[in-house]
């Protein structure tokens, strides 16, 4: 399809990129901001969302680039997914955001697709909603009144909608470096290769004397945002690692089963994974298989991260 009628502004700075933007929230106007596009023309040529102009910020400098600042990883939200995934310090630092980010559509989207515009896009099947619940990270929007700081547990508000206001502009992500003592995973089911995930599971686990100290789960399309699976987080502190094969169930298996007979901890705190969501219906899954898809992947995802 067409998309239909919009006019096209491309500012020169961020200072004028955030005029425009305010200025149309001022007015009224329906504007959207342009990144790597590969989210939003899609919507455009399905007329799923019909602007009435777009504000491009491809070309701005200063928002691109991954940078190592101490206690935490900094990526420019003009990253493409192909520079994070080739990053040394990504890889290093915050690996979760590698693992998730390799699953992401395919080369050629990750070539122009960006880690800021996937993140403000806010799909709650996008991968990297929850690896950032997961991390903690925090997002640096800039308005015409200066920069703001957003906790990834705030950014995200309802279906494709932020906490961004009128005017702001998000510039990048402070992931937090979390020490050696933390595993990571990302967990991903999708009907076919490239295909946006039906369910995705971020693990960050910190274990301590081989019994789980801390555990961090964000939930990819288990709801209309990305969430953190809270009451399966909160099972597992103090579990010891090394129960369990470290598979997956075997099939038609109780929740809680291990494969000798035997109960395993672990599986029956991942098993309440799903508490609390709201996963959707579609032509993909039910509810009720995303939310077996939950429990099964959170486990996956946990032992793989507390290896």
């Amino acid at each position: 399809m067409i998309p239909a009628t919009f006019d096209y502004i491309r500012p020169a700075s961020l200072d004028e990129a955030c005029h425009v933007l305010r200025d149309a929230g001022d007015s009224g106007d329906d504007v959207k901001v342009l990144a790597g596009g590969q989210s939003l023309l899609p919507l455009l040529r399905l007329r799923l969302a019909y602007p009435s102009a777009l504000v491009d910020l491809g070309r701005l400098p200063g928002l691109r680039g991954v940078e190592d600042r101490g206690d935490h990883v900094f990526i420019g939200a003009l990253t493409t997914h192909d520079e994070v995934l080739r990053s040394p310090v990504v890889r290093e630092h915050v690996p979760l955001v590698a693992m998730a980010t390799a699953t992401v559509a395919d080369p050629a989207v990750r070539h122009r697709g960006t880690f800021g515009g996937s993140l403000a896009h806010a799909d709650p099947a996008g991968d990297l909603p929850a690896v950032a619940l997961a991390l903690d990270c925090v997002f640096i929007a800039r308005s015409a009144e200066g920069e703001r700081e957003i906790p990834a547990a705030e950014f995200f508000t309802d279906y494709l909608e932020t906490a961004l206001r009128p005017g702001e502009v998000l510039i990048g992500v402070r992931a937090p470096k979390l020490g050696a003592d933390w595993g990571f995973h990302y967990e991903k089911f999708t009907r076919t290769a490239q295909a946006w995930a039906i369910v995705g599971v971020a693990a960050a686990v910190r274990s301590e004397g081989g019994d789980i100290a801390e555990a961090r789960i964000g939930l990819t399309n288990m709801g209309p945002t990305p969430l953190r699976a809270q009451v399966a987080e909160e099972a597992l502190r103090g579990l010891g690692v090394a129960h369990g094969n470290g598979g997956g169930p075997a099939p038609g298996s109780a929740p809680g089963s291990a494969p000798d007979g035997a109960r395993d901890p672990v599986r029956d705190a991942c098993g309440q994974a799903a508490e609390g969501a709201s996963p959707p219906s579609d032509l993909h899954a039910r509810p009720d298989y995303r939310a077996h898809l939950a429990r099964v992947l959170t486990y996956r995802a946990v032992r793989a991260a507390s290896a």
